[in-house]
């Protein structure tokens, strides 16, 4: 393969629309070995095969003490400032069994039940954002509703009292502009949340709650129970993954309804015939198709191994390409068209295997109920600004717009 012929990675073009690059990448070097913008070297994994098999294979771990790299590489992959901070111990980082153990110990707390009993919390929450712009007739989409809707909604669900949820939104902030400014500024993010988590837990272990924090310290399994610094790790890992991916979830799926009028108004005829069906589908389809995890997080060869034929070095970092895989045409028919009503859609959006994510009910709850108050609420939603002088905030793992000008008559 010609070093010349590979198309340009990383750079602001690829990020406004990745899918041509991923495209030569199947086609041409599905296992591809890249420099990424911080300097590690990486695989990417980007058939929809080799990817669904990667994300379950065991010899791949998700602890980076297994990468090959020196201490300084290290500090270049995961979650940004959490290994400053002391966050390891969660499940995006540890192999079984302490996975299995932890996953069965959170799975005991953060269970259906008590994600189906928070819909009510979630309507009213998408009904007080969209109540504070929809009389005036233009917003951010992003900034004013799919920023703030899940920072609330997790907040309320791990039971951050709501003095302090502007606090938390604020750091939030801090973290996903990482691509805007220094690395340190998202570490300095991380501790104050890792600070407040610490002490919230601190002060429920002396009540009886009935939110998400206090159970998962409640939470037992044969005599077992998490330690202080796993409740900590985890409740950051669901902050962290429970608002970052339905931002993106939320924006890019209104984008692509937007570029997309006449799914959107099926959508539209579906929900004012008090339809739920297309709903469901088109929140799978729109996660297939412009998802909000671009990568799946990092892994390293635990042993030399090949993934699609190709040699993979032990200790070498393996990044899994899922909107690469969720659009190759091996598996799925027309990947480059948006099919809200598409039945055969195993997408990987949010992974496979034992590392499938474990908030996935929510992100699909505040998902649907954001976009069809979205178009219910206000039906001539339109954009403010043509696609292409839209902007993607860099990063490698998520995929997201800065911001989404729209217009529509107000109500």
């Amino acid at each position: 393969m010609n070093a010349a012929s590979v198309p340009q990675l990383f750079d602001w073009e690829f990020a406004t629309d990745p899918y041509p690059a991923y495209a030569w990448l199947r086609e041409n070097a599905p296992v591809h070995r890249t420099t990424l913008p911080s300097g590690v070297e990486a695989w990417l994994v980007t058939r929809y095969a080799d990817a669904r098999r990667a994300l379950a294979d065991p010899r791949l771990s998700k602890n980076p003490v297994h990468h090959a790299d020196d201490a300084e590489g290290r500090s270049r992959t995961g979650i940004p400032g959490e290994r400053s901070a002391g966050l390891m111990t969660h499940l995006l980082n540890i192999d079984p069994p302490d996975h299995t153990r932890l996953r069965r110990l959170v799975s005991k707390a953060f269970t259906p039940r008590r994600v189906a009993a928070f819909a009510p919390r979630v309507q009213e929450l998408t009904d007080d954002l969209i109540d504070g712009f929809a009389g005036r007739g233009s917003a951010d989409l992003v900034h004013e509703f799919a920023f703030p809707l899940p920072i609330y909604a997790i907040c309320d669900l791990l039971g951050i009292p709501r003095e302090d949820q502007d606090d938390l939104r604020d750091w939030a902030g801090m973290m996903i502009r990482h691509g805007k400014g220094p690395r340190g500024g998202v570490a300095r993010a991380v501790k104050k949340i890792r600070g407040y988590l610490a002490e919230l837990i601190h002060r429920k272990r002396r009540g009886d709650g009935d939110d998400l924090v206090s159970a998962l310290i409640r939470a037992s399994d044969h005599g077992e129970h998490l330690t202080e610094e796993e409740v900590v790790a985890m409740c950051f890992v669901l902050l962290f993954a429970g608002f970052e991916t339905t931002i993106n979830l939320i924006g890019n799926g209104t984008h692509a309804l937007l570029r997309h009028p006449a799914q959107r108004a099926a959508l539209q005829d579906s929900l004012a015939r008090g339809e739920q069906g297309l709903l469901e589908t088109a929140v799978e389809e729109l996660l297939r198709f412009d998802g909000p995890v671009e990568m799946a997080t990092w892994r390293y060869a635990t042993e030399a191994l090949e993934i699609g034929g190709v040699a993979v070095a032990e200790g070498d970092p393996v990044l899994v390409v899922l909107a690469a895989a969720d659009r190759d045409p091996a598996r799925f028919d027309s990947p480059g068209t948006l099919d809200l009503a598409r039945r055969d859609n195993p997408h990987l959006g949010y992974g496979h295997g034992i590392h499938y994510c474990l908030g996935a009910p929510l992100a699909r709850l505040e998902g649907q109920t954001a976009l069809a108050t979205l178009l219910t609420r206000l039906p001539d939603l339109r954009p403010a600004q043509d696609a292409g002088e839209l902007r993607w905030r860099g990063g490698l793992i998520m995929r997201g717009l800065r911001t989404l000008p729209v217009e529509f008559t107000p109500r």
